[in-house]
């Protein structure tokens, strides 16, 4: 087999895994660019060196646990590394800090990219009772961080009442829910949230996508969290995609996890930190 033919057949195998590898990336760094860095410098350690890409795992888990051979070498973004002009983590690295070693790994992976525990522990090199204890502690850790404003834009009436259930239950204020682009645009200026949750598709077929830039635009960096039945619409390789995006039907875990992280981005003074 020719190298051009090795490459071009491990680039089949992964390539449909690769959009949710580069999500994982964002959400664990915080950053389009930092993420993509990552992912871009797993692909080139895989077609150099085959033997990171284990053949004894589904192709999914050995793509995941080649970037985290590569993450565990390379450690987590620090402030120094990041660009203070684009960023909004500042304040994530700072909590970042002070999480037990692993953890947000460990709920990421379970939670929004949906490994079992068997799967969490293969993609970082422990076992799945020790994969599941880190996911328990990131979520009591990361949950008693902070609270803030929430905003929902969602035009089904019970899925925008569960979704506002679980956030107030876990501390944090909802600012209104929204069925439509004009009503969270108005919405948004009235009340500027610290954290927007949006589906895709809204009551009047206006788009929650164009309603979050039109609230980004006025605010600028906002965390976005899209919770939708059409994820193929945001994963698509063009700049710029959401570092949290939910497929439905989601969990509640799913929510909470990408709640909680989320709010480690958030970048305004009305974050308040949990008693």
């Amino acid at each position: 087999m020719t190298e051009t033919t090795a490459r071009g057949d491990i680039s089949a195998t992964i390539g449909s895994d690769l959009p949710y590898l580069r999500r994982y990336a964002r959400a664990l760094t915080g950053s389009q660019g930092t993420g993509d860095n990552y992912a871009a410098a797993t692909l080139e350690a895989i077609l150099q060196d085959r033997s990171i890409f284990s053949d004894g795992l589904q192709p999914r888990v050995a793509l995941f646990q080649a970037f985290h051979k590569i993450w565990s070498t390379a450690g987590a973004p620090t402030a120094d590394t990041e660009d203070p002009q684009t960023r909004i983590e500042s304040r994530a690295l700072d909590h970042m800090s002070g999480l037990t070693n692993n953890t947000r790994e460990a709920l990421l992976l379970s939670t929004i990219e949906s490994f079992s525990f068997e799967e969490v522990g293969e993609i970082m090199g422990t076992t799945s009772e020790e994969a599941e204890s880190l996911v328990g502690i990131a979520i009591a850790e990361m949950e008693r961080s902070m609270a803030g404003k929430v905003m929902i834009i969602e035009d089904e009436a019970i899925i925008a009442m569960d979704i506002h259930s679980i956030v107030t239950e876990m501390g944090h204020d909802v600012t209104g829910i929204a069925r439509t682009r004009s009503a969270a645009v108005e919405l948004g200026s009235s009340d500027r949230p610290d954290l927007i949750l949006a589906d895709i598709q809204l009551a009047d077929n206006s788009s929650g996508i164009d309603a979050v830039n039109d609230i980004l635009a006025q605010f600028g960096d906002i965390p976005v969290i899209f919770i939708t039945a059409f994820p193929e619409r945001l994963l698509t390789g063009d700049k710029p995609e959401p570092a949290f995006l939910i497929s439905k039907p989601y969990s509640e875990d799913q929510v909470r996890s990408a709640v909680s992280q989320a709010m480690f981005f958030a970048s305004t003074e009305t974050l308040k930190a949990h008693a």
